[in-house]
């Protein structure tokens, strides 16, 4: 357990220090579902993330004085984290972190460690009830984060900072051209793993898995992908023929279900060419086959051949915010002041992309955010720009349980991440 502490704690803080989640996981070879420990790494440090500002505040409740080293505020997180909401023997974790202190060359904090931890345990409920007290500690989000939140959505804030801090669901998407959506879930029956059908072509997983113990995924018979996202293909309204446009293609979900769904002349961009390698791959293993281009979406002139598409899909970069439940570091690398940044990425985007839209071409605006700035706000502002761009209705997708009145902007829920769309159609 001494080890995976020091795995953990040196991930927490290569986040807290500004690097993403999954780029950490990479660089130290932790590989999500792969290796009991490597997962046990990796569930400990998520943990600890969707849960840093409750931790943050109980840390702050138990301790004297501030705590001027990273590297021991890092090891007392994770631990209060395995104390509190893991099923770790508690006289393990102590001692466990007691000792971490001589691999951290800091020795002389054994005592530190060893007090914090067990004014812990005396009295956990009293602890967390003091840190609950400020709305960081209650909600496990900065401050700016929960105030938007509250401003936009005055009675389903408290709602979606809670299904943030979930765990998420795995839900898959089967591969209609190779096999029937009843006919996989019959598979997964087999193979001893529940499913429950949420959508035309997905099911959601009584309980995530290793994507590799999916039966026939190697063969391209089905991915992994939120409900949310599986959206995006429908609304396109596809045909047979269709020239399509997937601008910021990666990692290739959208691109490869549109596929999926219709023959149609297919170019997938993105500018990153390592992840459009991903494409490639999801191409591969799916039987499938598109255009790849590695190139700038907001510059048309330097790919654009100058015949228009039918249908384009922007899955414009945004805050992620509507994921954290998949990426709890977003909520802690975030600033206000990305919102306008990627705001004004957002416009420069449409823009560009119009121009290669053909008339009475429809044009499908996504992110996966929940903030208004980079939804609702960014498609009036081009709506009042462009006289000749409608906005379409979106009906007749929802199909997951439960789910009502749902308009462009998805909150987050049991079966869904945070997503929006728009979809415009140009005169």
């Amino acid at each position: 357990m001494i080890e995976l502490q020091l795995q953990a704690l040196r991930i927490v803080l290569a986040v807290l220090r500004g690097r993403s989640l999954t780029a950490t996981l990479e660089q130290r070879a932790v590989t999500p579902g792969t290796g009991a420990h490597s997962a046990a790494v990796q569930d400990l440090a998520y943990g600890v993330l969707r849960h840093l500002g409750t931790l943050r505040a109980v840390l702050a409740g138990l301790l004297a004085k501030p705590l001027h080293d990273d590297d021991l505020e890092a090891l007392l997180l994770v631990a209060l984290y395995q104390l509190q909401y893991s099923r770790s023997a508690p006289y393990a974790v102590v001692d466990h972190a007691v000792q971490a202190c001589a691999h951290l060359r800091k020795s002389s904090a054994r005592g530190l460690i060893n007090g914090v931890l067990r004014n812990f345990l005396r009295q956990p409920d009293a602890a967390l009830a003091l840190a609950r007290k400020t709305e960081t500690g209650r909600w496990s989000y900065p401050q700016w984060w929960i105030d938007r939140l509250r401003d936009a959505y005055p009675g389903h804030y408290a709602g979606i900072l809670e299904a943030g801090n979930a765990r998420p669901p795995m839900t898959l998407r089967v591969n209609l051209r190779r096999i029937a959506r009843d006919s996989y879930q019959a598979m997964l029956r087999a193979a001893g793993l529940e499913a429950h059908a949420i959508g035309a072509c997905a099911l959601m997983l009584a309980r995530p898995i290793p994507v590799d113990a999916l039966p026939g995924f190697s063969q391209g018979l089905v991915s992994v992908q939120d409900l949310s996202a599986q959206y995006a293909a429908a609304l396109l309204d596809l045909s047979d023929g269709m020239r399509v446009l997937d601008a910021c293609a990666a990692p290739g979900g959208k691109s490869a279900h549109i596929l999926e769904r219709a023959q149609v002349r297919l170019t997938a961009i993105d500018r990153d060419g390592q992840r459009l390698s991903r494409v490639a791959s999801s191409f591969e293993r799916l039987g499938l086959s598109g255009q790849l281009l590695c190139a700038d979406a907001s510059k048309p002139a330097g790919w654009w051949d100058g015949e228009a598409f039918d249908r384009i899909l922007l899955d414009a970069p945004c805050t992620a915010s509507g994921i954290v439940r998949r990426h709890p570091d977003i909520k802690w690398l975030r600033c206000p002041e990305d919102l306008q940044a990627r705001a004004l990425d957002q416009r420069h985007l449409l823009e560009a992309l119009w121009r290669a839209l053909a008339g009475g071409g429809k044009l499908l605006y996504a992110t996966c955010s929940v903030f208004p700035e980079e939804n609702q706000v960014q498609v009036s502002a081009f709506l009042e720009a462009h006289s000749e761009a409608r906005l379409l209705p979106l009906s007749g997708i929802w199909e997951a349980p439960e789910t009502e009145n749902i308009t462009g902007q998805i909150l987050p829920d049991p079966w869904h991440d945070g997503f929006y769309y728009a979809l415009l159609q140009k005169a």
